[in-house]
């Protein structure tokens, strides 16, 4: 049975669109598998366990960023899983850590700035002004702010994006400022399939205003 030529595309076209349906529905399932467990490991587990879970997390993180090379997507999540591992750790091997993390979210900003709501410009920010500045890391507190501007810019009603900012605005000294977009943050509605990482942050937020307030002397 022969078909016409525009049958032929039609049918390519179809086969085309169905897998790359199919390749994006593993690739937001594998992403929110990583969303899921970070928020578990970050939140519930402590100490030795939670070293271990985020050591078993990374590993996963680089098996998904193998599985799509071109999705920046993957790359993010690998690099909050290091950036947070390394918060976790301390030390010297924690700086190793932030730099992988760095190197991450880079390259996912060299394929799409605006994946996943700007969250690498988020934590690239968050990374900038929470690792020590030269010569034993690359922190540096400008290039900090000018990172998570971009990210409010592009998500500018996000919980991450606002408390993230409040957070390096308190590193600041600027706790009026950090006061708006705290409270910001806190009024942000719920995340899709987050309860527990909403549930999370939004601790950590009571817990910076609670600082802020002090500060202000409310």
């Amino acid at each position: 049975m022969k078909h016409s030529s525009k049958t032929v595309l039609a049918i390519t076209v179809f086969m085309f669109t169905l897998m790359t349906g199919s390749a994006w529905a593993d690739l937001s399932e594998d992403i929110e598998k990583l969303q899921h467990r970070w928020a578990e490991v970050n939140y519930q587990l402590h100490e030795k366990t939670q070293l271990s879970g985020f050591e078993m997390l990374a590993s996963e993180a680089r098996k998904t960023v193998a599985a799509y090379p071109a999705s920046a997507e993957p790359l993010i999540w690998s690099g909050i899983i290091k950036s947070t591992y390394a918060g976790a750790k301390g030390g010297l091997g924690a700086l190793s850590l932030a730099k992988s993390s760095k190197a991450d979210l880079e390259k996912a900003l060299s394929i799409d700035p605006e994946a996943l709501d700007g969250s690498a410009y988020t934590s690239l920010g968050t990374l900038y002004f929470n690792v020590p500045g030269w010569p034993i890391g690359f922190g540096d507190d400008k290039k900090a702010e000018k990172l998570l501007l971009k990210a409010i810019a592009i998500n500018p009603e996000g919980i991450d994006t606002n408390y993230f900012f409040g957070d390096y605005l308190i590193h600041e000294k600027r706790y009026q400022e950090a006061r708006t977009y705290l409270l910001k943050a806190k009024s942000a509605g719920p995340r899709p399939n987050r309860p527990l990482a909403d549930a999370g942050r939004q601790k950590e937020i009571t817990e910076a205003l609670t600082l802020v307030d002090k500060k202000l002397g409310h």
